[in-house]
């Protein structure tokens, strides 16, 4: 962008290290504002919930409740209308606050669905959720085969493509066999 502003490249710095701390998102800003460091939560979210991974009779799920309307509907879906009118669980900290006896009443109702079922259901009433997939669901996912995730390098050999995608730029180099650069190192 600022070659076509300015005339001038720019350099791009893009560290893995970076990229690790920035996945600590909201466990990192809870560390910086409150100077505690977090305790184990697995995958829980750690500022809202039902946000978690859940089961249902052939699989998991991520569920992703935001505010009070979702988890409303979440209560429909369920047909778990106590829940939603629960005083425990009336607003998000309150949900926070008695999330494991809330987990375990949501987890028994999500376990007698169908992983296909449960995500038609939520998602006709807005409610955000996804699967969680095997690695061979993930690759067979129509999304990743239309972003081209998975690709066959030029001596056959199969590969997962770059995330990260630039125009005029593809992936052609496989990965040296063992010992396969080794004559071109020599002739240097």
């Amino acid at each position: 962008l600022d070659r076509a502003r300015t005339g001038k490249g720019q350099q791009l710095d893009i560290a893995l290290l970076d990229c690790m701390v920035g996945v600590l998102a909201n466990q990192g800003l809870n560390y910086l504002a409150s100077g505690e460091s977090p305790r184990r939560l697995g995958n829980v979210h750690p500022n809202v919930a039902p946000y978690e991974v859940l089961p249902t009779s052939d699989g998991w799920f991520i569920l992703a409740v935001g505010n009070d309307a979702q988890f409303a509907r979440l209560c429909t879906v369920l047909r778990l209308g106590a829940l939603e009118t629960d005083e425990r669980f009336k607003t998000n900290a309150l949900r926070i606050s008695n999330r494991e006896e809330m987990s375990m009443l949501i987890s028994a109702a999500t376990s007698t669905w169908s992983q296909a079922d449960i995500l038609a259901a939520l998602e006709a009433a807005t409610v955000p959720a996804g699967p969680i997939n095997t690695v061979a669901q993930a690759f067979a996912d129509p999304q990743v085969k239309f972003r081209g995730m998975e690709m066959t390098m030029s001596d056959g050999i199969p590969g997962v493509a770059m995330p990260v995608k630039m125009r005029g730029v593809t992936e052609s180099l496989p990965s040296p066999l063992l010992g396969g650069d080794e004559a071109r190192w020599h002739q240097r």
